[in-house]
């Protein structure tokens, strides 16, 4: 089973960035970078200036999320900065979807949206076509560390049978609550990419070789159970 896994930088060793960053360039297959507002969610974290100083020190793409209330303010600063995928999240682009879509895809970027768990698939429904990614929330956006919302599975296996049968190009993303507990559900509903946070990757009491070492051999051992 092919698999990617997207780092989360907002949990990373911000003291280390330099070490983590060239690890990741061996390891990884994208590098995931939260935007927040402070007002689509109640937290503020990482911005265009941070991915400006990463972008010369990884061939990874990066990814960058936005949860923020007006994505159109972000989308070109982002771009400039070297961002590869820009996906703001559906709710905040519905009025503008497919103006937006096109922003991005003019800008030379991929396009992808997230869906909160509340969201079904019928609202991108129009425009799925169009998308790089699609990035279902398996928690409430905003902050690291929340519970696995089970309900979530059914929403991944739903898009991965639209992905099949339309055969769309969207990459199938999961944020939130990635893990030893979850590794094998999420595949087996079709999860293409994991976003690995503090649940799964990130621990102190580990080096970040480790980590990934435990996660990696975690994640074969849950794909082997699958059937």
């Amino acid at each position: 089973m092919q698999y990617k896994i997207s780092p989360s930088l907002m949990c990373m060793d911000l003291m280390n960035i330099g070490e983590q960053l060239a690890f990741f360039n061996q390891h990884a297959d994208l590098l995931h970078v939260d935007v927040m507002d402070g007002h689509y969610v109640k937290n503020i974290t990482l911005s265009a200036f941070f991915i400006e100083q990463i972008r010369p020190h990884t061939t990874l793409p990066i990814d960058v999320h936005l949860m923020v209330e007006t994505p159109t303010d972000f989308i070109e600063q982002m771009a400039k900065a070297g961002a590869d995928y820009i996906c703001p999240h559906a709710e905040t682009i519905n009025a503008n979807a497919f103006r937006v879509i096109n922003q991005i895809h003019q800008l030379g970027k991929k396009a992808g949206v997230a869906l909160n768990p509340a969201t079904p698939i019928e609202f991108i429904s129009t425009y799925i076509h169009l998308l790089d990614k699609i990035t279902v929330m398996t928690v409430d956006p905003g902050y690291a560390g929340q519970p696995f919302i089970p309900e979530m599975l059914n929403k991944i296996k739903q898009l991965a049978e639209l992905k099949k049968q339309h055969n769309y190009k969207f990459l199938l993303e999961v944020d939130g609550s990635c893990n030893i507990n979850t590794y094998a559900p999420l595949f087996n509903a079709g999860a293409e990419i994991l976003i690995m946070g503090s649940s799964g990757l990130f621990k102190k009491e580990l080096t970040l070789e480790q980590a990934w070492q435990k996660m990696t051999t975690d994640i074969q051992q849950a794909i082997s159970t699958i059937r």
